[in-house]
């Protein structure tokens, strides 16, 4: 399953849930919100872009967004909402793709840095955010933290969600840190199922920390969602906010 051929014209068709998942208010406007506190006047740069989930309000706050994306079917999906001319989009892989400017924001949402599936490649990324990044920028990661303490020995997949029409479902490779998602979608009419997957490499939260310090970065903050709400250990989820040094 590589990403290029995973991220194709059937699945960006069918990407975008206006008001429901990851587009409900609930989700987005926090995002959107702390996204616009943290650019503070200047320019953001999204890695993995996709079909403008975040970008498109986001652009619509005022902030002047670019983003990076690997698959030009959802670029295309995108470009339905806005033109080149408003948010501009290098077709390229996150972790080495450079696109022209500096930017005192770059964010990576949605769990999006574990679809680089080797350790070398997530490393990578945070170099290039910090190649974009003026003196004092900011780099933001949203990422769920591994369910590994759900996997009694022997078994090796984990449900993390379950309600009429869909499970969602993770199988672990341990001995690599990767993890397939399964997503299973069912019509009720007819009884059948559709099923779409996504490879991951998953990564610990002081594993991450390790990554941004090899590039630079000194972690700022870190809570459990986008609300600033406390990061625990209990947390499924986390915002990590890591910060350039500011010139002297």
């Amino acid at each position: 399953m590589r990403q290029k051929e995973l991220w194709n014209a059937d699945v960006a068709r069918r990407y975008d849930t206006p008001g429901t998942g990851m587009f409900a208010p609930g989700v987005l406007g926090p995002t959107v919100e702390r996204l616009a506190r943290l650019a503070g006047g200047g320019a953001a740069l999204e890695f993995a872009i996709g079909t403008g989930r975040v970008a498109v309000p986001l652009a619509g706050r005022g902030v002047r967004v670019t983003g990076i994306e690997l698959s030009r079917p959802m670029v295309e999906q995108l470009r339905t909402k806005a033109d080149e001319s408003a948010i501009p989009v290098v077709i390229g892989d996150m972790a080495t793709t450079v696109v022209p400017g500096e930017y005192g924001l770059v964010y990576l949402v949605y769990n999006t840095i574990s679809n680089l599936l080797d350790q070398a490649d997530q490393v990578e990324c945070f170099r290039n955010a910090a190649r974009h990044l003026v003196p004092g920028g900011r780099f933001v990661v949203e990422l769920w933290v591994p369910e590994l303490r759900k996997l009694p020995p022997g078994q090796t997949a984990t449900v993390w969600r379950s309600e009429p029409g869909y499970i969602g479902l993770d199988t672990y490779d341990t001995l690599r840190q990767h993890v397939v998602s399964h997503h299973f979608h069912f019509d009720d009419g007819t009884g059948r199922a559709e099923l779409f997957r996504s490879p991951h490499r998953y990564i610990w939260p002081a594993e991450l920390d390790l990554m941004a310090r090899l590039a630079g970065f000194e972690l700022e903050s870190r809570h459990a969602d986008w609300d600033g709400g406390e990061f625990t250990a209990d947390s499924r989820s986390h915002v990590s906010v890591y910060r350039l040094p500011s010139d002297s």
